[in-house]
């Protein structure tokens, strides 16, 4: 049976022992960062935990890396294994299940408009402390609507707390979805109504930081994550929809030609992205249920949850369409460092010396502005170990020979190796590419190392050597 809700899921979480309560209340505007930065340091990736925080001054719970702090967690909210989050993900965008709309739930349980709306009731973090401007929502899933067609959209973008009733929004770039929407409605003099969810099951926020196909309305695709419709509720200000089941919702509007200071904001890249003048939210009403929780995601230097939820949905898509061309691929792989955005390695049984570009080209067919620096290695060559990549590059490449640089590509977004200039207007730059083919060119020595068996040994009987 899918999660209910966020409660459900985090119960789960629990029972898992994916789900630590830290032991002490945090101060939400320092603390509470700080204390996920070093679990995120100190915990490898497949044991790191989601948290779970007592904020000073507040009776709100918050929650952070519940869907993203591991793989493992990833494929919990997905009701799945980690070797089958790529078959549930085709199967939820080939096989949608569209939503049913009720006529009431939780998240109308407590209903604030007028002089009663309030933002800063809830325990919005400071993520990068001395640098960025205040409170941030990292983990908003924002509805919007086409005026023209009644498309739906979902997408998550930042959220800066300017006041009681106003936030600042960055929505990136000119892409589809909600800033197409903002777009038209601008162009007729309008205000965007919007409605911004904090809270939903698991399967809403994994969605909304996913690309999902044009026509395809993403609480659609989120009903073919969970196997059931998502069932939504009419908001009491907008004419949208949001999850009946849902913690938090913000209702309001995106107003029209009106644009704002908004950041700096220390971004998924591990750089603090420069302030720029973006859009502007207006709250009308908030909503919520009683005893909420706070859902927040830890989208700052690699590695993040940002970066664990990024990449692993990436490399599926990535990985389907090499082997929809019938490509030799093992394993794909965007690093960590790279914000699963700029840095990608892929394995491969090369079958002849020309695969490695091939695959280079269309893999970024998939995203192009994923991969800037890309690494094709043997089958031998675990993606997920650096220090394999690295021993890889050291010895299998000959620059001259086998480092190809490509001019006049699309940027990776909020690359601050880009102009500084450049913010705001960043996907009308052109960028570059670097692949590397770090495959072995001709028959090599063994390597030094005990035989495999003699390890496996070892491994078993690892114990009575008393090292640990």
């Amino acid at each position: 049976m899918p999660y209910r809700d966020l409660r459900e899921y985090l119960a789960r979480l629990k029972a898992a022992g994916k789900l630590r309560h830290v032991a002490r209340p945090v101060d939400k505007d320092w603390e509470l960062v700080a204390v996920t930065r070093r679990v995120f340091e100190r915990f490898p990736d497949e044991r790191r935990p989601a948290l779970e925080f007592d904020v000073q001054g507040f009776d709100i719970p918050v929650v952070v890396g519940v869907l993203g702090a591991s793989r493992e967690i990833y494929a919990l909210a997905l009701e799945t294994t980690v070797d089958q989050i790529a078959d549930r993900w085709t199967r939820a965008q080939s096989q949608p299940v569209p939503p049913v709309l009720v006529a009431d739930g939780p998240v109308h349980e407590n209903v604030l408009t007028g002089e009663a709306v309030d933002v800063t009731r809830f325990p919005h973090p400071v993520w990068t402390v001395g640098q960025d401007p205040g409170p941030y929502l990292t983990a908003p899933c924002i509805v919007s609507k086409d005026p023209d067609t009644g498309q739906r959209n979902v997408g998550t973008y930042r959220l800066q707390v300017k006041g009681r009733d106003k936030l600042g929004m960055n929505v990136s770039g000119p892409v589809k979805g909600m800033w197409s929407h903002m777009e038209k409605n601008e162009r007729a003099g309008r205000d965007t109504p919007c409605a911004i969810v904090l809270g939903g099951d698991p399967t809403i926020g994994l969605t909304a930081v996913s690309p999902v196909p044009m026509g395809l309305d993403e609480y659609a695709v989120a009903g073919g994550l969970r196997g059931e419709p998502v069932e939504l509720v009419r908001c009491r200000t907008v004419d949208l929809e949001v999850p009946a089941t849902a913690e938090i919702v913000l209702e309001g509007e995106v107003l029209g030609g009106v644009r704002e200071p908004e950041g700096p904001f220390g971004d998924y890249t591990g750089y603090v992205d420069l302030e720029g003048s973006d859009h502007v939210v207006m709250v009308r009403c908030v909503t919520f249920r009683q005893q909420p929780i706070y859902h927040a995601f830890f989208s700052q230097m690699p590695p993040s949850e940002s970066s664990t939820i990024r990449g692993t949905g990436r490399e599926g898509v990535i990985l389907r369409h090499l082997r929809g061309l019938s490509l030799p691929v093992k394993t794909v792989h965007l690093l960590h460092a790279g914000g699963a955005a700029a840095y990608l390695a892929i394995a491969i049984t090369k079958q002849h010396d020309a695969q490695p570009q091939q695959v280079m080209w269309a893999a970024w067919a998939v995203e192009p502005t994923l991969g800037k620096l890309t690494v094709i290695v043997d089958d031998d060559i675990d993606v997920r170990d650096p220090f394999q990549i690295n021993w890889a590059l050291s010895w299998r490449v000959q620059p001259a020979r086998d480092v190809y640089v490509f001019r006049d590509t699309r940027p990776v977004g909020l690359d601050p190796s880009l102009p500084p200039e450049a913010k705001g207007v960043r996907t009308n730059l052109l960028a570059s590419k670097v692949g590397i083919d770090a495959t072995k060119k001709h028959a090599y020595p063994g390597s030094s190392l005990p035989p495999r068996e003699h390890l496996a040994q070892v491994d078993a009987a690892w114990p009575e050597y008393g090292l640990e």
